[in-house]
């Protein structure tokens, strides 16, 4: 699955969006600049093949639902 070549700070970012949570508010978080989060999503939306914020907090939702089945 595309979720395998997320780099940890994607994650974060998407993990972010899923709880809804703005760029400003995921960049402070993260301690990283906003500009650099809004390069992340371009990147997460990229690698899920999605087009929107949306599409992404789905994605991480039914990674999250996953692996707590796993669990």
């Amino acid at each position: 699955m595309a979720a395998a070549r997320l780099t940890p700070t994607q994650m974060k970012v998407m993990q972010g969006v899923s709880f809804g949570r703005l760029n400003k508010q995921i960049a402070f978080d993260l301690g990283i600049a906003e500009k650099t989060v809004k390069a992340h999503m371009t990147a997460l939306m990229r690698k899920l093949n999605v087009s929107n914020r949306t599409q992404v907090a789905v994605v991480a939702q039914l990674l999250d639902h996953g692996r707590r089945l796993a669990s």
